[in-house]
């Protein structure tokens, strides 16, 4: 967890020093993994995903975490991940990978490698604050 430090607060820089370990075993106890790619010690780019069943989508993995250090991108570490869960869902008999992903201009790298990969856009999220 500590090797995925930088990378996860790339992403997440609301997870301070002082909440980070306690939010990642919250995650991981709530039916998630981390994989990372390690380049000198640390983490140079990591994903955080789940498995779960629901009426909508049956067996299903999402990933809920895709980021890597500013120093590393365009190493193709990210793409790597991305391969590493789909060929895990094909090997365990999850019928689908989803993700969601923020859009603003500072994303089009992200959105060019998840089409690349064939993800497609299906649906808009909506969320309302309390």
């Amino acid at each position: 967890m500590e090797k995925c430090r930088r990378a996860i607060q790339a992403l997440r820089p609301q997870l301070g020093d002082d909440i980070y370990l306690e939010a990642v075993k919250k995650t991981l106890a709530d039916n998630r993994q981390i994989i990372f790619i390690e380049e000198n010690g640390e983490a140079a780019a990591v994903a955080v995903f789940e498995t779960g069943y629901n009426l909508f989508r049956g067996n299903y993995i999402y990933i809920d975490d895709l980021s890597t250090l500013p120093e590393q991108r365009g190493k193709g570490y990210a793409g790597i991940l991305i391969d590493w869960i789909l060929d895990y869902a094909k090997k365990e008999g999850y019928a689908q990978v989803h993700l969601d992903s923020g859009v603003s201009e500072a994303r089009t790298n992200a959105h060019r490698l998840y089409l690349n990969k064939r993800f497609q856009v299906t649906s808009l999220h909506f969320v309302t604050n309390i």
